[in-house]
């Protein structure tokens, strides 16, 4: 397969190219050095010149709490960016795969979201991604994901390992659910969508729901602390509270790639535990 990537230094980029590779593609690896995703002619010509296959767009401005006042960049990035890529994918045959989110729920279903469920975004970020979908057209594959985690760029796994060494005290949320994801086990899953050209909606995430505490204290115990260094404290206790809100329910029912006859991606402390180990 000849690939394009997008955000290609993002943790999700750097293993989706490195797995590509790996497995014999012909990779084009644009960060945004290499490609501008909201420059229209630099997209068509960049496209032209590779004609790849299939575009894999992992760029996004991903800054939850940022996007609240950068509100044009993020509608620039996350929404009319995407069609812009859309519409040179369609110029030279090129399928569509593109990363969205769960910030498109608003978090208040009593069950995991699975991808016929209502939209219902409530912050600027999870708007302009859900922008983002729509602009993907019906062809794309879109593909939610939540909690992502990597060896690569920054990241909750990362950050709790650097406060533990150091001593911080750690203090998480105990009220907001969701599905950590790996890029280990999600970079193959959108190379699957991109080879298949299968076009849809689908919920890409590990399985094992937790909330941030308990994760944090899996995070922990993975390597080698003792887990109840971390307290727990609801989400109206936090001060200052956060300028973006969080879904309290990010739990993604990957029921399209099951219905499809795909193989779950695992729990996630397994391959949470190969992280640690690399890390560490």
């Amino acid at each position: 397969m000849k690939v394009l990537i997008t955000g290609a230094a993002g943790q999700l980029g750097v293993e989706l190219v490195q797995h590509c590779i790996e497995l014999g593609d012909d990779v084009t690896a644009a960060d945004r050095s290499v490609l501008d995703i909201t420059d229209s002619a630099a997209v068509n010509s960049l496209l032209a010149l590779h004609r790849p296959d299939a575009v894999i767009n992992t760029a996004a401005y991903t800054a939850v709490d940022a996007c609240e006042t950068n509100v044009a960049t993020a509608e620039l990035v996350n929404g009319i960016a995407v069609g812009i890529v859309r519409a040179a994918c369609e110029k030279v045959g090129a399928h569509l795969v593109h990363v969205s989110t769960d910030y498109v729920f608003d978090g208040t279903l009593n069950r995991p979201y699975v991808e016929t469920d209502e939209t219902n975004p409530q912050t600027v970020y999870g708007r302009t991604k859900l922008a983002g979908e729509i602009a993907a057209g019906s062809g794309a594959s879109v593909a939610r994901t939540s909690w992502v985690c990597s060896e690569y760029g920054n990241n909750m796994v990362k950050l709790i390992l650097r406060l533990a060494a150091e001593d911080m005290p750690l203090v998480f949320v105990n009220d907001q659910y969701g599905h950590p994801s790996f890029t280990a086990d999600l970079a193959p899953a959108l190379r699957m969508l991109a080879i298949e050209r299968t076009a849809g909606k689908f919920h890409l995430t590990n399985g094992g729901v937790v909330s941030w505490f308990e994760f944090v204290g899996d995070i922990l115990e993975t390597a080698g602390y003792d887990r109840r260094r971390v307290s727990p404290i609801a989400t109206a206790d936090l001060d200052p509270p956060r300028p973006a809100s969080r879904p309290a329910n990010s739990v993604l029912d990957n029921a399209a790639w099951r219905a499809a006859g795909k193989e779950p991606l695992r729990d996630f402390r397994a391959p949470l535990t190969e992280l640690v180990a690399r890390l560490t």
